[in-house]
């Protein structure tokens, strides 16, 4: 390949990846925006839930005492558990042309031979368990109910 090739071919990666960080910049200020509601307990609980599944707003219907407190309790459950996978999946249609257009990246060893391919090195990330912690397989178990961090260790 000649070097002025190599150039161009460098000077358009660098426009699409400068493109890449401002579809990032944008796509994560629209995120924050987010939110979602859910109704559980046959419509008498809505959640609200903002871009990071928090809660941030419960709101239960007059006839709420027409159900027993465990009713309640799971109709909460059930309903922010509902919110938060919307808004999961509304955050993640925001990224996904980022995630496309990155997918076409040439990686680093493409670019120039040798370097290592440091996107087989990332890991895929995790998405937290819905399940209660009485449900969850406790090995890794730090004595106190919670799991420690992999990297507590280190």
């Amino acid at each position: 390949m000649n070097n002025e090739r190599t150039k161009g071919d460098l000077a358009d990666l660098l426009d699409t990846v400068n493109g890449q960080i401002r579809a990032i910049a944008e796509a994560q200020q629209k995120r924050v925006e987010l939110t979602a509601t859910a109704t559980a307990g046959k419509g008498r609980v809505r959640i609200t839930v903002n871009a990071d599944g928090v809660v941030i707003e419960t709101h239960f219907a007059d006839d709420i005492d027409e159900l027993d407190y465990d009713e309640i309790a799971d109709a909460v459950t059930d309903a922010t558990q509902e919110a938060a996978a919307e808004v999961a999946r509304r955050a993640d249609e925001l990224i996904a042309p980022i995630q496309q257009t990155r997918s076409r990246l040439p990686s680093l060893s493409e670019i120039a031979g040798g370097l290592p391919d440091l996107t087989a090195r990332a890991p895929e990330p995790q998405r937290a368990s819905f399940d209660p912690p009485s449900e969850r397989d406790h090995t890794g178990d730090n004595g106190f109910g919670t799991r420690r961090s992999p990297l507590a260790d280190n």
